[in-house]
């Protein structure tokens, strides 16, 4: 269970604290400041949870420097779906807009996003550099690239946009999404995932890692596996929402 435990605990982390944010997302606006203040202070706790794991080469250091990662993740996540950290552009990309305007257009509705990450990512490199555990920097460097793959494949065009996962004042960034069978890059973005999981998964198992290296390669190797599944839910004819449902409960309509 070497491999495994880290793998379910990816898994695990993965659905519940999307769900988490989906359903903190959509209770009440007045309630989104306490929400984004509270998650403010779970990033400084986070970071602190980085910087403490950086030198620890125990399994323990691994799962710390893990959660730790992901929790930092969540707060532009959380950041992004309130609309607080989004971009100067907040109205719907112009009907007409083609080509490298519509580009223009999509990066200013989320140009203090992209701004958030590369503070964050940053941050966690200061405080891993020259550490032995880098599973942290690794962590945020994997679902920094993955969704960047994502965001290109939903500009670019696929099937499923799953738009009913944008709150109501987000709705204009539908118009930054193209709804198409696939585009040119999905196969590129497919390929390459499954490339990166299959030599994360195949470092994972190597006979000549110790425990830390064994659990560390197992996390980053599932989290390329949880990717490369989003980035099939974007194109197979699959109620891929459902998984949270659950989530999705606080945006019912109110009496």
């Amino acid at each position: 269970m070497q491999h495994g435990w880290p793998a379910l605990y990816t898994l695990l982390l993965w659905w519940f604290s999307t769900g988490v944010i989906l359903y903190l997302n959509g209770l009440p606006r007045a309630t989104h400041k306490w929400t984004m203040a509270s998650a403010t202070v779970l990033l400084g706790v986070s970071l602190l949870g980085v910087a403490v794991s950086a030198s620890d080469t125990r399994v323990s250091g691994a799962y710390l420097a893990f959660t730790a990662a992901l929790m930092v993740w969540a707060w532009q996540e959380v950041g992004f779906l309130l609309g607080y950290v989004t971009g100067p552009r907040r109205l719907p990309c112009p009907p007409g807009a083609r080509g490298w305007r519509r580009v223009g257009h999509a990066v200013m509705a989320i140009l203090y996003h992209e701004l958030a990450l590369i503070v964050l990512g940053a941050a966690i490199l200061a405080l891993t550099w020259g550490q032995p555990n880098q599973l942290a920097l690794w962590t945020f460097g994997v679902l920094w690239l993955m969704r960047l793959s994502a965001k290109l494949n939903v500009f670019l065009g696929v099937r499923n946009l799953n738009e009913q996962f944008l709150p109501e004042h987000l709705r204009y960034m539908h118009s930054y999404f193209r709804q198409r069978p696939g585009n040119g890059l999905f196969p590129v973005s497919v390929i390459t995932v499954t490339a990166l999981a299959a030599a994360a998964w195949h470092s994972a198992v190597s006979m000549s890692l110790g425990a830390f290296e064994a659990t560390a390669s197992s996390f980053v190797a599932m989290l390329l596996s949880l990717a490369l599944l989003e980035h099939w839910f974007m194109v197979l004819p699959l109620p891929s929402e459902k998984l949270w449902d659950w989530g999705m409960r606080s945006r019912a309509p109110r009496a």
